[in-house]
């Protein structure tokens, strides 16, 4: 029987949904049964949202290594850090100690990864404001993990059901983003897609290119970036043999890689990519006036290490009231273990 990997899953920002949704996933006996998970974080915390969920009945289990995790359904092990005053946290509001006790969580897994002590990470969502005034000046969890792990070149993956997006840049300025279509750049994001797409099984990968301008330039009417850049990198990717085309109109590659057609696009820059995945996984109850599931997961190609994570933010607004939506955390766990397992 193969052996059930090891998963470190960050708490996020303590003052958000990470703690409420982590206990309602591994609640889930499915989870238990395909790998070994624990959290990396604070056990007082997590202690906290097992009541705020109202599963009393699990337990939790404080360890200072991995070795001493029971690995066992009904307890969750907590790789415990012990930063955060659960006296003084207030939930759904930014702070200093709650931003530094998140960064310090994702520090821990990647070193944990990097160790080879878990098979892979996965990340709950954190404060940028939070972690920036705790003086860990970072834009995101995918900046954090390519300076730790010493990467150069990377690029962030989304998913939901058939639809997997992979962007050329997410956090810079649309007028930043532009400049960076670059072909070497675009041939690079081509490159780890295919890669991505193998992870998780898929042999040949069907990979289309998403044009950068309306209509994807229209022969340059509307833009070179398609004729000097975007093409040559296309061209070069099936000089080597990869199943990739394009550049296609931006406002219909998507519902094409939805049904069926493409395995993986690449966009050009982040909204371009993430509004077409938010659509689909996003669910918006308009009688509760509030969303009602989060599906989709995040993914950073390009890293020595496994870091699948949460597609969305640390929603204040629903902290501790323990109705926050577990979907996106499960899918990020069951999307890791399919990435550790589909090749070995």
């Amino acid at each position: 029987m193969r052996k059930r990997p090891i998963l470190g899953i960050t708490l996020g920002d303590p003052a958000g949904i990470g703690p409420e949704i982590t206990v309602k996933a591994l609640s889930k006996r499915a989870i238990y049964k395909a790998c070994r998970p624990i959290v990396v974080g604070d056990a007082a915390v997590i202690e906290k949202a097992t009541s705020i969920v109202n599963m009393p009945w699990i337990m939790v289990h404080p360890v200072k290594a991995i070795e001493y995790a029971k690995f066992e359904y009904g307890t969750i092990d907590v790789y415990d850090l012990a930063n955060v005053d659960i006296n003084q946290l207030e939930y759904g509001k930014v702070s200093v100690m709650a931003g530094n006790a998140a960064f310090e969580y994702v520090r821990n897994v990647i070193q944990l990864a990097l160790e080879k002590q878990v098979d892979g990470t996965i990340t709950n969502p954190l404060n940028k404001e939070a972690i920036n005034l705790a003086g860990h000046h970072y834009s995101g969890h995918t900046e954090i993990y390519a300076e730790l792990t010493g990467t150069k070149d990377y690029a962030m993956m989304l998913a939901d059901e058939n639809l997997r997006v992979v962007h050329v840049s997410t956090h810079v300025s649309l007028r930043e983003a532009c400049n960076k279509v670059k072909k070497e750049r675009v041939y690079n994001v081509i490159m780890m897609a295919n890669e991505a797409c193998q992870r998780i099984g898929i042999q040949k990968p069907r990979i289309a290119v998403a044009g950068l301008n309306p209509h994807a330039g229209e022969n340059g009417l509307f833009g070179q970036e398609e004729i000097q850049e975007i093409i040559p990198a296309i061209q070069q990717g099936v000089s080597e043999g990869l199943h990739v085309e394009g550049p296609f109109p931006p406002d219909s590659v998507f519902p094409k890689a939805c049904g069926g057609m493409f395995d993986i696009v690449v966009a050009m820059y982040h909204d371009q990519g993430h509004i077409p995945i938010k659509v689909l996984g996003f669910d918006y109850d308009q009688q509760k006036q509030k969303m009602s599931a989060v599906n989709g997961i995040n993914v950073t190609l390009g890293l020595p290490i496994i870091r699948v994570s949460v597609d969305h933010g640390t929603a204040f607004d629903q902290a501790n009231k323990g109705t926050a939506n577990e979907s996106s955390l499960v899918n990020a766990i069951e999307y890791a273990i399919r990435m550790i397992t589909s090749n070995n």
